[in-house]
């Protein structure tokens, strides 16, 4: 059951709607190997550039001018150690693009989601979306999935342009942005250190549990092995 209150539910994606094997070791794998010829076939796109000197920025390297060399090095460093960053993001996004536009890749959602959004949107719930990944992403990964297209039940999309996941700003920012009062959000997520910054930033929140999840340390936050429909 949601918690009493809730108007909007705000959801994070890996380990929540869609397991974290899917997110690295399908998507994250695609990004890696296709890298290298894209970046060398888009690299007179200033939007494909301006990317690349983001992530050469984020990864510490040498600073501008940005070169294809230093973006490609800077990319694999940064999915080296899982860097939850705009740059990477953006490449990644567009790189995923040309997969599920091909049909290669398909989204893994877990079975409980759909039936939680329908409950949700027949109760009329809005739904939000707040994941690392770019809010082109995002579009991608839900519009493509095993369970079919799943785009329309979200009605809008924040990503690390909104600040950092683990800030409590970054929540009282989607706050605003939906027009709700933070207490009137519950936000799903896998994550401890950002279910802390959401509850800090006045959201209910829920805790995710799925298999594969990483464990977290004892909290005082409540848990759910499946996403609850609303009653």
């Amino acid at each position: 059951m949601l918690p009493e209150g809730t108007r909007a539910v705000l959801l994070d994606i890996e380990g929540t709607t869609s397991s974290i094997s899917f997110v690295h070791d399908v998507l994250f794998p695609y990004a890696r190997k296709a890298a290298p010829a894209y970046l060398e076939a888009n690299w007179s796109n200033p939007a494909v550039v301006e990317a690349g000197r983001l992530m050469i920025e984020e990864a510490g390297l040498a600073p501008a001018p940005p070169t294809l060399g230093n973006a490609l090095a800077a990319m694999n460093a940064l999915m080296d150690r899982d860097a939850k960053v705009t740059g990477l993001k953006r490449i990644q996004g567009w790189i995923w693009k040309i997969g599920y536009d091909s049909g290669e890749l398909k989204t893994h959602v877990y079975p409980d989601l759909v039936g939680a959004l329908n409950s949700w949107r027949n109760r009329g719930l809005r739904i939000f979306i707040y994941s690392s990944g770019s809010i082109e992403a995002q579009k991608l990964f839900f519009g493509h999935t095993i369970a079919g297209a799943l785009l329309p039940f979200f009605e809008g999309h924040f990503d690390t342009t909104t600040g950092p996941k683990i800030e409590p700003s970054s929540y009282a920012a989607i706050a605003k942005a939906t027009g709700f009062e933070p207490g009137e959000i519950c936000f799903f997520s896998d994550a401890i250190k950002e279910i802390q910054a959401a509850h800090a930033a006045g959201m209910k929140v829920r805790l995710t549990v799925r298999p594969g999840n990483a464990p977290v340390p004892a909290h005082p936050f409540e848990t759910v092995t499946s996403l609850p429909v609303a009653e």
